[in-house]
């Protein structure tokens, strides 16, 4: 069997369904920002290499909130979304992305005499997205996340900006940040209320805490992908669940082991997940910060699945299938990666 080749991974289309907004920042991206805004974070490319060196899952929320932080006008977000963007379809070959976005960081320093307020954030993000679409042919979606760690408060402003000024491109409602110590049950009415006005439950589950997390966003939730769930591996009546039900992981390995979810890639349960029949997708979840592409992800994915360039196209059509994109994108992009193994 031939190993795919770089190049192949390179030029192949693709979807990704597990990638945050800011966290796509490259350190171009973030240089520049970092000299409009002088402050914690360095511009210096070498510095911020070192800034990105994560001790821990903890440290990983205190350096990703500091880029956060450099987020602060609407000028900053059109910049950021147009250029992640750019470098999505320009480096990644990707045809179609959602993202996760938690605007509750960028909106609520507003109410204190900083940030933006909801209809700026929005505006900004939609104007980037179009550009994207007719500039690079890249499809945005966006996933309106809860930032766990701010609580309640966090949950009802992110629930009023999803229903009360929601954009063309918003698809899902999510739950990321930390899970230890937050628990999923106290966000069931938001995601009760998302869900009835037709978005879709994408929360975070299962990254550093054990199976019930999952069990608890399956079950209180109505979660229709999980984001990571590197936990399922530890019970076999979830993965059994998981595969009856149809219910894809978001799998992101270099991602597990920056934030030391995972210990080493011959450990990640991946491969655990594929033979019990579960969907899985692959992602690069904060791709600078971890040091990582979705190309680079593919190429681990393939390593440890032992997967050739057959298998690494269906992983491709995979996420397609999985993701939210409209029936005609869908099969657009199908029809590309088809094409593409066929030539």
């Amino acid at each position: 069997m031939s190993t795919p080749t770089d190049a192949f991974i390179a030029g192949l289309p693709k979807a990704e369904l597990h990638v945050h907004h800011v966290g796509s920042a490259s350190p171009r991206i973030v240089s520049e920002l970092a000299e409009r805004h002088p402050g914690t974070v360095p511009s210096d490319p070498a510095a911020l290499a070192r800034f990105f060196e994560f001790r821990d899952f903890a440290h990983f929320v205190e350096v990703y909130l500091a880029v956060v932080d450099l987020v602060r006008t609407p000028e900053d977000i059109r910049y950021l979304t147009y250029e992640v963007a750019r470098e999505m379809a320009t480096s990644q070959s990707l045809r179609y992305a959602e993202l996760t976005c938690t605007p509750y960081t960028s909106v609520r320093p507003h109410e204190e005499g900083k940030g933006m307020p909801i209809e700026a954030y929005s505006e900004a993000i939609e104007d980037a997205r179009l550009a994207a679409e007719r500039d690079f042919g890249l499809v945005l979606r966006w996933i309106y996340d809860i930032p766990g760690e701010s609580g309640l408060p966090a949950a009802d402003k992110t629930l009023d900006y999803a229903l009360e000024h929601r954009t063309d491109g918003l698809i899902g409602f999510g739950l990321g940040g930390p899970e230890i110590g937050v628990p999923r049950p106290q966000f069931q009415p938001h995601f009760d209320a998302a869900r009835a006005a037709g978005l879709r439950s994408l929360p975070h589950a299962g990254e550093t805490t054990g199976p019930d997390t999952i069990w608890d966003a399956l079950r209180l939730l109505g979660a229709e992908r999980i984001g990571h769930g590197t936990s399922a591996a530890q019970d076999p009546l979830l993965l059994s669940y998981l595969a009856e039900h149809r219910i894809p992981l978001e799998v992101c390995p270099s991602s597990n082991i920056a934030t030391r979810a995972v210990a080493t890639l011959a450990e990640h349960p991946i491969r655990a997940f594929v033979d019990a029949g579960v969907t899985v997708t692959v992602n690069s979840d904060d791709p600078p910060m971890f040091g990582t592409t979705l190309n680079r992800e593919y190429a681990v994915a393939a390593d440890l699945l032992d997967l050739d360039e057959s298998g690494v196209a269906d992983l491709a059509r995979t996420a397609v299938r999985a993701s939210y994109a409209d029936d005609a994108d869908k099969t657009r992009i199908l029809a590309e990666i088809d094409a593409y193994v066929a030539g």
